[in-house]
């Protein structure tokens, strides 16, 4: 058994869930139909391909850098007619950083290693207007137990983002988990992908736990004295504060992250 570790970082993210019709949400984490999506895509697999191997593996994401809520007024023409169509309101993160995890059989695990490095279909966070920042892999690590392997990863959050925070030698960060991976039963979401086919999607319920894991800060200055305008610099639009009092909703997720959406 191994765990893939993926960084998922951008401009911006979308991870739907109860995205129907004219409004089109996003969750405050990837969603495991999500990454799946996304690993299914960089492997070459056509949207009616079978997932079922994709989809036993054991799911974990950590939430390195929460991002600002943004919503967007989208306005569109169908291709052939020219017809405009009705205007959607869509939903995004900007300036989030995650961190997710996926563990399962050793072969399975490197062969999708190789894949996000080298993919079939460039891999994008939710929807296709929201490619990555930089590299999408981290690496394998050993194990089965994808959060175990995210309490040893790194805080990945932007540097400006853990400089604002060099007061703190280690930071809690919230790591949403398959329950299977431990713990007491969690939220029932559905988010479990069957099929990923255009014609009929379907999705199973999934239970989640959600925990918290601590890692170091690396830009932890306790010899440090605060002086007037010394804060170090954080960007106008606070990537971290719109979102400390949003909370998850009931998943229904209509974006898979696969290419052909």
């Amino acid at each position: 058994m191994s765990v893939l570790v993926l960084r998922l970082a951008g401009p911006l993210q979308s991870w739907g869930s109860s995205a129907r019709f004219a409004r089109r949400t996003t969750e405050t984490a990837p969603t495991k139909s999500g990454v799946i999506g996304l690993l299914a895509a960089a492997l070459g697999r056509g949207r009616t391909d079978a997932v079922n191997d994709l989809a036993e593996l054991r799911f974990a994401v950590r939430i390195d850098q929460r991002g600002t809520r943004l919503r967007d007024f989208h306005t569109a023409h169908h291709a052939e007619t020219g017809k405009a169509m009705p205007v959607s309101e869509r939903f995004y993160l900007a300036d989030a950083v995650f961190v997710a995890a996926l563990a399962g059989d050793s072969h399975l695990i490197r062969s999708l290693d190789r894949a996000v490095q080298a993919p079939a279909y460039l891999p994008y966070l939710g929807r296709r207007s929201c490619p990555p920042q930089g590299p999408v892999e981290l690496g394998i690590r050993e194990g089965d137990d994808p959060v175990r392997a995210l309490r040893g990863e790194p805080w990945r959050a932007a540097e400006f983002h853990q400089r604002a925070r060099w007061r703190e030698s280690t930071v809690h960060l919230t790591v949403l988990a398959d329950s299977s991976t431990g713990g007491t039963l969690g939220t029932a979401l559905r988010d479990q992908p069957l099929s990923f086919d255009p014609a009929h999607r379907r999705y199973a319920l999934r239970n989640v736990d959600s925990t918290t894991v601590a890692v170091t800060n690396p830009h932890h200055r306790p010899e440090r004295k605060l002086r007037r305008g010394d804060e170090p610099p954080v960007p106008g639009h606070a990537p971290e504060s719109l979102l400390s009092e949003l909370r998850p909703t009931s998943f229904s997720p209509s974006t898979d992250g696969h290419p052909c959406t």
